[in-house]
């Protein structure tokens, strides 16, 4: 191999700033485009995470940090998962091997991992904002660093990106904020006619014409105002014929696009041209999900967040297999009992298949809405349906419920309208780490009047839980995990449950342990372990958290001497606080000791690995039981 050869390989690994990326030249920065893409799907097809979407952006990341001067300029992804190439351009690129796992580097930007990452995204559609907040700060202080935002065309689809596109515009700052449209379509032929255009009117001849122009129409006696509005008026006509830029044009931002993603050459110009432009300006780049991979570029939706795969035909490796999961029960029992009720439909802010509903989606097209990421909007839109006779069932994540309380509160609960929340990844859901976590949601949904909130302990519980909820004349919630049930032979007609009842599984008189969900089967294999210490647990799955089950929860806080109560939320205002107030207004002075999360947020890992480390497993359960049992006791237990 010849020195010349050797010079082009490994050059990502030699790369110790992204500012030596100023002094390559485009046949280099190609090869950095190229070993950064395999490293991605190297990493990925091991240990899981986002792929489609990062390799669409590789190119676009190196010529951000090719042209911008970073960390002082500022880039904002949205949504976090296509930063994979911006981490490993700044610095990651040694301990990439970790990602999304324990203490490892993060799925996501976070600003405590790298002076690269300016703000931490999980969620989308916040670049925006935050961008702009940043420029008011730089103008503020008196600062000149370039802030640029990078917004995924879904992203694009909530209100909270149009609402920072109108400030934006409003407020005229100097700011680049790029659409990454991997999802608009566009011929080849418009395509390169657009990009041709666009590095032409970004160029400095250009703009400096375009504003001698302006000024010398301005000084035009009597017409020369209405001369300027005719040129403005040709200037969008052209836009229009050839882009979708008017609708940016109209929110105040100088519109340049479409520009072909891939093209590294065209990127890096146009984006060196507008760096020395002023004012709000939009780039539009056309990317394809995917890019480089092929079995990604053929199934983008599939390698959006996929598990690890096999490198050279692209099947993801199976799962160790048993039970069906907690999301497959859910989608497959709403077909069922869309069957059966008609007025049943579906909605999902982007997420079909993550939430379980592409099933529903082919059977009941016409009952089923995907409102793209909207959360706040498929809320209110359910609560419209309801208004009128349908039974809407809003399927969301329920860390992503929380951008929706307002809607929650406002326009189903103060109406008392019969909507069904199916909260999915309810309480730790591992990889993706404290942005996706559902750690909340029963502190946050519990305090608000007329909503029933409950958790099932396992899969057969689901699906009577959603029988229960169609049934029930009211807003309705149910929370239920990430992964797979427990094994349990489903049933083909669940039958309802009484709202606000709960169960009492195990018998005992030393300690009673009150859990909900998930936690339930860790109470139980703890109670079993504790049982044989000789210490009697009893065991009760409240199953609801609002309204609790007032009768069974007294009735064991008489017969034991101390309860505990179990969650995977937070404990600050979540059911074991439900727990204690029912407690305090009924009069019992029973010892209540409350096991779930800690007022700090959670960090990636397994699911498995969190749990332990957070003292909510079985184990973590019955050393905190042993323990105060112990002490209540004065006597040594166990071994």
């Amino acid at each position: 191999m010849s020195e010349q050869i050797k010079d082009k390989e490994n050059l990502l690994a030699r790369l110790k700033s992204p500012a030596e990326l100023k002094e390559m030249e485009l046949g280099q920065l190609q090869t950095i485009c190229d070993e950064i893409r395999d490293k991605i799907i190297e990493t990925v097809s091991t240990s899981g995470g986002h792929l489609a979407s990062s390799l669409g952006v590789v190119e676009l990341s190196v010529a951000l940090h090719k042209v911008l001067n970073t960390p002082k300029d500022k880039i904002v992804w949205d949504v976090g998962h296509q930063a994979y190439a911006h981490k490993l351009l700044t610095g990651r690129l040694e301990n990439f091997h970790t990602l999304r796992q324990l203490n490892g580097v993060s799925g996501f930007p976070k600003r405590n991992e790298s002076e690269y990452d300016c703000f931490d995204v999980g969620h989308s559609s916040t670049s925006i904002s935050a961008a702009l907040g940043m420029a008011a700060a730089r103008d503020t202080r008196g600062g000149d660093e370039k802030v640029v935002a990078v917004i995924g065309d879904g992203s694009l689809t909530s209100g909270l990106a149009f609402e920072g596109l109108n400030q934006a515009g409003h407020l005229k700052k100097d700011m680049v904020v790029i659409l990454n449209d991997n999802e608009m379509s566009i011929s080849p032929n418009v395509g390169a006619l657009s990009s041709f255009f666009s590095r032409q009117m970004t160029s400095d001849f250009f703009v400096r014409m375009k504003r001698e122009t302006e000024n010398f129409l301005d000084n035009v006696p009597k017409i020369g105002k209405d001369l300027r509005r005719l040129a403005k008026k040709v200037e969008e006509s052209v836009k229009g014929f050839l882009t979708p830029g008017m609708l940016f044009e109209a929110f105040g931002f100088d519109y340049v696009g479409p520009i072909d993603g891939h093209k590294l050459e065209d990127v890096i110009q146009t984006l060196e041209n507008v760096s020395r432009m002023d004012g709000p300006i939009l780039v539009h780049v056309i990317t394809k999900k995917g890019q480089g991979y092929e079995p990604a570029m053929e199934h983008p939706s599939k390698f959006h967040g996929v598990g690890p795969f096999d490198r050279e035909t692209g099947e993801v490796k199976a799962s160790k297999g048993g039970a069906a999961s907690y999301t497959g029960v859910f989608g497959d029992t709403l077909c069922q009992l869309a069957e059966k009720d008609d007025r049943v439909v579906a909605i999902t802010a982007a997420m079909l298949e993550g939430t379980g509903l592409k099933p529903f989606s082919e059977q009941f097209p016409e009952r089923f809405f995907d409102v793209g990421i909207a959360e706040q909007h498929a809320v209110t839109f359910a609560a419209g349906l309801a208004t009128q006779g349908l039974k809407p069932v809003c399927a969301i994540y329920s860390t992503f419920l929380q951008r929706a309380f307002d809607n929650v509160l406002h326009d189903v609960c103060l109406q008392n309208l019969p909507v069904t929340l199916a909260l999915d990844r309810g309480g730790l859901v591992g990889a993706d780490g404290p942005t996706h976590h559902g750690t909340f949601d029963l502190s946050f949904l519990r305090s608000i009047p007329n909503l029933v909130f409950a958790a099932p302990r396992d899969e057969v519980e689901l699906q009577r839980l959603m029988v229960t909820a169609l049934e029930y004349n009211g807003p309705f919630a149910y929370r239920y995990p990430r992964g797979n049930g427990i094994g349990l032979e489903l049933s083909s007609a669940p039958a309802a449950l009484p709202v606000g009842e709960g169960e009492l599984l195990v018998d005992g008189e030393d300690v009673a342990i009150i859990a909900i969900g998930s936690s339930v089967q860790e109470a139980l294999a703890a109670a079993s372990e504790l049982e044989n210490e000789g210490i009697k647990a009893a065991v009760v799955d409240a199953r609801f958290i609002k309204p609790l089950d007032e009768k069974t929860i007294l009735a064991v806080a008489e017969k034991c001497d101390r309860i505990v109560t179990v969650e995977e939320n937070v404990l600050q205002g979540g059911f074991g606080s439900a727990v204690l107030e029912l407690l305090e207004e009924k009069g019992s002075d029973v010892p209540v000791e409350r096991i779930g999360l800690p007022d700090s947020f959670v960090q990636q890992g397994t699911q498995a690995e969190l749990r332990a480390e957070l003292g909510i497993d079985a184990a973590g359960i019955a050393a905190r039981v042993r323990q105060i049992y112990t002490a209540g006791k004065g006597q040594k237990v166990g071994t």
